[in-house]
């Protein structure tokens, strides 16, 4: 009897681990055929909006119905390109994963309508990609980074229901508190003469002057945005595809501090509602403070704070290996029921 019982288990182990990975290369790498030609997992999906019907761009990576995650890029307006580091990692664990152009980037539709560019319109178009991608409260992940996780956030907020975890990638919950530490912090970590002449610039709301981004450039964006000596090319290649006046609209006319519609965006007094598993994660050199990431991870019912020592706004780039060792540990645990 105890052997019968010993063989049982072990038949239950392996079909559980089946479930989790795809047995074989081949059933990771099926993907739809659009009129019988491969296209490498590059989807146009439809997206309904109050003006009319435009597409988005997405590439699914993988198969795995356990776990589906779709990445939300940062700007607004800016590329799912900066984000291809995942591409790596994510295929690794057998994990499925989209890279998705939000409408107004640069490989999706660029609708001319400004009435498209506030956070609920693009709330109800994430949703819309949830359905097409066959997602569901099962195996559905959201990970936004920046602008992609107020998006993530707001959508969490409506349709948590719909969601298994979410991960939130170096964004507070106030814009407000964005701001005063952007003046009161970073500014301060300036040579004083650099902010005073950017200051100037700004009170003149001179932007297009090249000598704007010749001083945030080097002084801003290289100590906080992306340490690395050299950028990645998909960073590169996303920095000239973003779509200036959607991102300037949006978040003003650069990253240090936030105006335009955002500037009075807080939902951190909600963030109690959020009750399925949340990962947020915060780096020492970001533009947005660490210790307000992981005041989030315990606002949320089921939070968990994930601290990159050597990373900044893109942590997923400049300490990769402990952000992606802490985003794919969430994963699992959340998969697992372990959380």
């Amino acid at each position: 009897m105890r052997s019968i019982l010993f063989l049982l288990l072990i038949v239950l182990t392996i079909s559980c681990k089946k479930e989790n990975k795809p047995e074989t290369l081949s059933d990771y790498f099926t993907y739809e055929k659009t009129n019988d030609v491969e296209s490498a997992g590059v989807k146009m999906i439809p997206i309904k909006t109050p003006v009319g019907e435009f597409k988005v761009w997405t590439k699914r990576f993988g198969n795995n119905p356990k776990i589906k995650i779709l990445l939300l890029h940062g700007g607004p307006a800016m590329t799912h390109e900066y984000m291809e580091c995942f591409e790596t990692f994510f295929q690794r664990e057998g994990f499925e994963f989209y890279e998705y152009d939000q409408l107004g980037s640069y490989y999706s539709d660029q609708p001319k309508d400004s009435s498209l560019w506030k956070t609920e319109r693009f709330v109800e178009e994430v949703e819309q990609v949830r359905k097409a991608i066959g997602a569901d409260s099962s195996n559905f992940y959201v990970l936004g980074n920046s602008w992609g996780g107020i998006l993530a956030m707001e959508y969490a907020l409506k349709y948590q229901q719909n969601l298994k975890g979410l991960l939130v990638s170096n964004m507070v919950a106030s814009a407000p508190e964005y701001r005063e530490y952007a003046d009161k912090v970073l500014s301060k970590q300036m040579k004083p003469e650099i902010l005073a002449e950017i200051r100037m610039l700004e009170a003149k709301e001179d932007f297009n002057n090249p000598r704007y981004m010749e001083l945030l450039i080097p002084n801003f964006y290289h100590e906080h945005l992306c340490r690395l000596k050299e950028w990645p090319d998909g960073l590169n290649r996303a920095s000239k595809h973003v779509n200036g006046e959607i991102y300037t609209m949006m978040q003003g006319p650069s990253e240090f501090g936030i105006s335009g519609r955002l500037a009075k965006w807080d939902i951190k007094n909600r963030l109690h509602e959020i009750s399925i598993p949340t990962l947020m994660i915060g780096a020492k050199y970001d533009t947005m403070d660490p210790k307000a990431m992981e005041e989030q991870s315990k606002l949320v019912q089921k939070g968990r704070f994930l601290y990159c020592p050597n990373g900044s706004h893109l942590a997923m780039w400049d300490d990769q290996q402990v952000f992606m060792k802490g985003v794919i540990q969430f994963i699992k645990d959340v998969d697992g029921n372990e959380f």
